[in-house]
């Protein structure tokens, strides 16, 4: 056993990988080819194909940001130019070198199989490299939303130039982590994937860069959507002396179908000039402003569409601004009627447990509002596999360690999110209203 966030094993678990995992050329990898719509292309392992490397790990040196890569295939020389895929960027490789710890050797070449650090070239982790003969990602292009926030902020304002480092550099080391504002309370606010990867980052601020930071309670990333099309005609007419706004923007929203590949669609059906073309970016604009915070409890709305239909404007009083804000009335205004329904992120929950806590386990999962879809046996011990709301998964290690006197251990990541029941949702209304009224 052993522990990432208390920096426990990490050493046995490094050797075992050395000792007891396939090489390279043993294995098949694949990548996905960016031409073909993310088609699986097995790699060859061997130095005869395309320059194909992933930046897995980014750090800060003291010549700069050290990237770290894993050949796949082909080979990569000091002084190559190299394509990161994910930008398109061209980035020459001033320096080529093989770790050994924290030491370095300068090396002229690598070839495929081999794990080497560059310097000079800026990027994220994850991002795909090759010699720009094919366009291989490593990993997906569509990087998850977060689904857990946290308010985070020093607890010494002389340490705001280390904390703001340590944020930047996690943002480029890891997609799935963002940094953001809160705009009314002006509080620093980190996203990620749980409740675990947000408190190892903590951690990583206060080891790394010796800055103690308090944390506010941890919030859940909910969604809003609509269940059913809505139809908006609104004007927005105002006339204060001089030049007025003018903008009459008609149409619908409705949701996505299921599956959708993207989370709001905008689209300008209008025929002929009802609208000037050159006011339609200006409402699509509103549209979006508009989506960021719904009406249920303030979170993003996702998995809709817009259609414009009609409208009108006026020779003098139509603007950029008018229309926009035309937009954004007639979303709020429509919005109720197209039935607006509160989404949670729910997680899929690996658990293996001895035997003889399996029913303590399985009615823990029951009472959190959980499925379980999985019961499977590896000897002494139960595998249990389930999906459950993220909003009930607060605290689980502590609970899992007290209900199987230690011995149970589990994973957690992201599944999807999903419509909360009545209760839920009337529970989280109810309870934005009197955060908003308290303000």
């Amino acid at each position: 056993m052993g522990s990432a966030f208390k920096n426990k094993g990490v050493q046995p678990l490094l050797d075992a990988v050395l000792n007891y995992l396939p090489c390279p050329v043993e294995v098949n990898n694949y990548a996905l080819d960016q031409t073909k719509n993310e088609e699986k292309v097995t790699l060859s392992g061997t130095p005869d194909g395309p320059l194909v490397a992933l930046a897995f790990k980014l750090e800060e040196g003291r010549f700069g940001q050290l990237t770290y890569l894993r050949i796949y295939e082909g080979i990569i020389r000091k002084g190559d130019f190299i394509i990161n895929v994910n930008t398109g960027k061209k980035v020459k490789v001033p320096r080529l070198v093989r770790m050994h710890s924290n030491e370095m050797e300068d090396i002229q070449e690598a070839h495929a199989g081999q794990i080497v650090a560059v310097f000079g070239v800026d990027c994220a982790s994850g991002d795909t490299f090759t010699d720009g003969s094919v366009k291989y990602t490593m990993t997906s292009m569509n990087v998850p939303e977060p689904v857990m926030s946290l308010a985070v902020q020093p607890v010494s304002k002389d340490s705001g130039g280390q904390f703001s480092k340590a944020l930047n550099r996690f943002q480029r080391e890891d997609p799935t982590f963002r940094v953001g504002l809160d705009p009314e309370s002006g509080q620093t606010i980190i996203s990620g994937m749980g409740e675990l990867h947000l408190d190892i980052y903590v951690e990583r601020i206060k080891r790394e860069y010796k800055v103690d930071a308090t944390v506010g309670k941890p919030r859940v990333n909910f969604r809003e959507t609509v269940t059913q099309r809505a139809e908006f005609d609104y004007l927005h007419k105002k006339q204060t002396g001089g030049q007025g706004q003018y903008g009459r923007v008609c149409g619908y929203i409705e949701p996505l179908p299921p599956g959708s590949s993207t989370k709001f669609e905008f689209e300008n059906l209008i025929v002929g000039q009802a609208i000037p073309s050159n006011f339609i970016p200006a409402i699509e604009k509103g549209f979006k402003e508009a989506a960021n915070s719904g009406s249920l409890i303030g979170h993003p709305v996702e998995n809709i569409r817009i259609c414009l239909t009609d409208g009108a404007s006026h020779a003098v009083d139509s603007s950029e601004l008018a229309f926009k804000l035309a937009a954004i009335y007639a979303f709020r205004k429509c919005y109720t009627a197209a039935r607006p329904v509160i989404l949670e992120p729910v997680m899929l929950v690996d658990l293996k447990v001895p035997i003889e806590f399996q029913g303590t386990v399985a009615g823990d999962i029951n009472k959190r509002k959980g499925t379980i879809v999985g019961n499977d046996q590896d000897g002494d011990d139960s595998v249990i596999t389930a999906h459950v709301p993220l909003n009930n998964m607060f605290g689980y290690s502590t609970s899992l360690r007290s209900m199987t006197q230690g011995k149970g251990e589990f994973t957690m990541e992201y599944k999807e999110h999903l419509a909360v029941s009545h209760d839920v949702q009337a529970q989280l209304v109810n309870n934005y209203k009197g955060t908003k009224e308290a303000e």
